[in-house]
């Protein structure tokens, strides 16, 4: 039996042409959107979201490409765009009756978040973003043979072909070499998530690959031009992050603070699936966030 977030309904909405959302919701009052990352699904929310039930509307989407949603080819390049995913975010809410919404996501969902905040910024109350910085930042910092860390990057950077077979030649344990050694709490991790996580993976290749190669070309073309225009995020942000910067030679809070004036930047202890390894410390930042006035 597939794991589910107890309480949440699921639902499959459409946001685009051809492509619907498979959306766990649950709760009641203000909404609160919550984007996962990479290689997971909307169920590494379980924790937080039933958390934040209890006083607001919580919105758990599978991106598109992951998961249970739409998978959509991606003949130009731009299926995959930040852009783009940001776009089912907002078309989303508003198909579930939510005009603003605060918004918070994890890696993958935390760069759609990042370009939903920038995009639609009349949307967006509150952002919250774990443990990524902006594309155009993330490659910025990666250099030399601490760069190695971020293989699968420049892995899934390549033209289409070549990434997609090598990866579907061993899908598992590609995913897997991820899920096991980004946590310093594998029993966040049980048995049956990793498995529907991997089982997801395995049959979402190509358009987990297209959404990490669109970081590689139009994602920083996006990002780059919103630098340049000195465009900013307008609403309070949280950011929490391991400590990346040490390892790599940055200071990770002014890096966010040239795209976010309100901004709380905390470091945190634990692995990188943050929701999960310490759900109860992600939960209490969130809701400091939903606190702060805009």
């Amino acid at each position: 039996m597939t794991p589910a977030i107890p309480g949440f309904d699921l639902r499959r909405v459409p946001v685009a042409d051809g492509v619907e959302l498979t959306t766990a919701v649950g709760g009641s009052g203000s909404p609160v959107v919550l984007l996962h990352g990479f290689p997971q699904t909307h169920l590494m929310w379980r924790h937080v979201a039933a958390d934040l039930a209890a006083d607001h509307t919580v919105i758990c989407p599978d991106l598109r490409g992951y998961g249970a949603s739409g998978k959509p080819a991606d003949p130009d390049g731009t299926a995959y765009a930040k852009r783009t995913m940001a776009a089912d975010v907002v078309a989303l809410t508003e198909a579930l009756s939510h005009e603003r919404f605060a918004l918070a996501g994890h890696d993958r969902g935390a760069l759609v978040a990042f370009r939903a905040g920038l995009d639609h910024p009349e949307r967006v109350t509150h952002l919250a973003l774990l443990d990524v910085l902006p594309t155009l930042d993330m490659w910025d910092v990666l250099h030399g043979t601490s760069a190695a860390v971020a293989f699968h990057l420049y892995l899934m950077a390549q033209p289409p072909g070549l990434p997609e077979r090598m990866i579907a030649a061993a899908a598992d344990d590609f995913f897997g070499f991820f899920l096991d050694a980004w946590t310093r709490a594998p029993e966040a991790l049980p048995a049956d998530v990793r498995a529907a996580y991997l089982a997801a993976c395995r049959a979402a290749v190509p358009s987990i690959v297209a959404d990490y190669r669109a970081s590689a070309g139009i994602d920083t073309a996006h990002d780059r031009a919103d630098r340049d225009a000195g465009k900013r995020l307008a609403m309070p942000v949280t950011v929490l992050q391991q400590d990346w910067g040490a390892a790599l030679g940055y200071d990770a809070a002014a890096l966010w603070r040239a795209w976010a004036p309100d901004l709380r930047h905390t470091t945190v202890t634990c692995g990188h699936f943050m929701a999960e390894e310490a759900p109860q410390e992600v939960a209490k930042a969130l809701r400091e966030l939903l606190t702060r006035a805009g």
